[in-house]
């Protein structure tokens, strides 16, 4: 047993890139005959007087969908983002069901290249 403990201590942990926004959007998005297209994340930043997209992710795995950390007072979502695990936490999350896609009418407003996206992926060393 002490050395089952031992190996699984020594084993490094891969780090999460972790970023905090103020929104994080499970925006659930149908066609105009009301047959469900995607499920994706959008997260949110507070900009003066009003939110803008800085980042969105298709979910998935249900293991996507924020939580709420009952101990911070936030909502966490933990995922794998191709070879990177992410951690994203926020005070707030809402659920939509639209016909438009929020992150595409972002686009008009802010182009993807001036958003501020989720931190870069980390770089382990082996």
């Amino acid at each position: 047993m002490v050395t089952l403990l031992l190996l699984l201590t020594a084993v490094p942990l891969e780090a999460a890139a972790v970023d905090q926004v103020d929104l994080i959007e499970v925006n659930h998005l149908y066609d105009s005959q009301g047959r469900h297209v995607i499920d994706q994340l959008i997260f949110w930043d507070w900009n003066r007087d009003h939110f803008e997209i800085r980042a969105w992710r298709l979910i998935k795995a249900e293991t996507q969908l924020p939580r709420r950390d009952w101990n911070r007072g936030q909502y966490v979502c933990y995922w794998r983002d191709m070879q990177q695990l992410r951690k994203v936490w926020a005070p707030r999350k809402r659920e939509t069901w639209t016909t438009h896609d929020p992150e595409v009418l972002q686009r008009e407003l802010r182009p993807i290249e001036a958003r501020r996206e989720l931190s870069a992926a980390r770089k382990t060393s082996h």
